[in-house]
């Protein structure tokens, strides 16, 4: 040959392009049943299964969770303030004035005076413990929270008369009906020659209300503000001024604010350090069932693991044939990847819509299993609501799909890296 001749390219294939229809081909075959790999697929199987079970666990646990919270906190803002404001060294006897200047604080909805204290309540039928609330019309009709939430009666001339309103469980358990008695006792009563002695009323009821929590339907008493007063021997002054304001997850902001509108001293404790023992319980119960719900995931990245490794070995002749004729390493280790990750994409799809289902409607499969199993499968007297409660955060569905995703990339790396490796002459040789 002229050594003026330009050397000859050659067309033998060097490759295949990342990612290409071959690859994909190949990958989607192993993906399917085998007669020489079955304990592999099985294997591929279960952990597809793993997968589908994993996420959708996941998925209505936290989304019962978050709707456990979202429920419980939306009852209890609806129903007591976001800020307590109580009175030290002084008896809040200028209410009316501190009231209204709060109430004009920015970012203050309302601003409610009352007075609480406990008491017995009794009836022909039976007796139990209660908290009375004493509260003006005008600001009842005022909190969504209540007013929204009357079942019987009606509230009309409510600040003139002695009647109460009563929770619908606390009515049930002493078998009150609008128009019946209620007995208070109270324990702080006249002081006489002989000592103190209990003070003892009876109160018509006018209407009860059902906010959907158990211990607040079942253990509080509304009572008019100035009834309440004569009956706790307040004279002209309140236990404090609950206030509402726009945004409660920041109401340390408004704080100093409302501080300085009272022009007194007064002592200021917002929703969460009232609640802060109940609401962290549930967010370390969150956390934990999270991570003991996300070993089904991780076993499900192991299933993939074993089945991925067993289809390597099975596919070792097919593997040194395409080595032989042209594919790269870099191409094995593609189809094995696609392999793998097919099975935790497709695994975590599946559970994303199972569990979205799910929660979509909890209530009614809820329902259906307790008449299948004539049980009470959500009594609302150990979960404090009437009802089971999900809500789906985007977010958290995010983290589920994504820490799903890459343990499941994890999980193919090794089975995928080994299948590259495999030397071709070997692979033939043993077969």
């Amino acid at each position: 040959m002229n050594a003026s001749t330009p050397a000859i390219k050659s067309s033998e294939p060097t490759g295949t392009a990342p990612f290409s229809a071959f690859e994909w081909m190949v990958a989607m075959r192993y993906l399917l049943p085998h007669r020489k790999g079955g304990f592999a697929s099985l294997i591929a199987a279960v952990s597809f299964l793993c997968f589908v079970l994993g996420v959708a666990t996941l998925v209505i646990v936290m989304s019962v969770m978050n709707g456990f919270r979202v429920e419980l906190q939306s009852k209890i803002l609806g129903f007591s303030g976001h800020v307590i404001v109580t009175p030290y060294q002084t008896p809040l006897n200028d209410f009316v004035a501190v009231t209204e200047r709060i109430g004009k604080v920015p970012g203050v909805k309302l601003a409610v005076p009352f007075v609480e204290g406990q008491v017995l309540v009794s009836s022909p039928f039976s007796a139990s413990g209660a908290v009375v609330h004493g509260m003006r019309l005008e600001d009842i009709q005022k909190m969504p929270g209540l007013a929204s939430n009357i079942k019987d009666g009606k509230l009309d001339n409510f600040d003139q008369g002695q009647g109460v309103i009563i929770g619908t469980r606390l009515a049930q358990a002493l078998g009150l009906q609008i128009g019946d008695g209620i007995t208070l006792i109270s324990p702080k009563g006249d002081v006489t020659a002989f000592g103190t002695t209990p003070r003892i009323k009876v109160y018509p009821v006018v209407a009860t209300f059902e906010v959907g929590m158990s211990d607040i339907d079942s253990a509080f008493v509304i009572m008019p503000l100035q009834e309440s007063q004569a009956y706790f021997s307040r004279d002209g002054d309140v236990t404090g001024i609950e206030v509402y304001v726009d945004d409660p997850d920041h109401v340390q902001s408004i704080g100093e604010a409302i501080q300085k509108a009272a022009e007194r001293p007064v002592t200021l404790t917002d929703w969460r350090q009232r609640n802060t023992a109940f609401f962290t319980a549930l967010q370390v119960e969150r956390n934990v069932m999270f991570m003991i719900l996300l070993l089904l995931v991780i076993m499900a990245a192991l299933g993939v693991v074993s089945s991925m490794a067993m289809l390597v070995q099975s596919k070792q002749t097919d593997i040194a044939i395409m080595r032989t004729m042209g594919a790269t390493r870099g191409a094995m280790m593609r189809i094995f990847f696609i392999t793998g990750m097919s099975i935790g994409i497709i695994g975590t799809a599946c559970g994303l819509v199972v569990g979205l289902v799910f929660c979509r409607y909890i209530e009614n499969i809820q329902e259906f299993i307790s008449w299948i199993s004539n049980t009470q499968v959500f009594n609302s007297e150990i979960y404090f609501l009437s009802r089971l409660p999900a809500k789906t955060d985007p977010t958290e569905v995010v983290i589920v799909v994504i820490t799903t995703l890459v343990l499941c990339f994890l999980a193919t790396l090794y089975p995928s890296w080994r299948a590259a490796r495999l030397d071709p002459v070997e692979a033939l040789r043993g077969a």
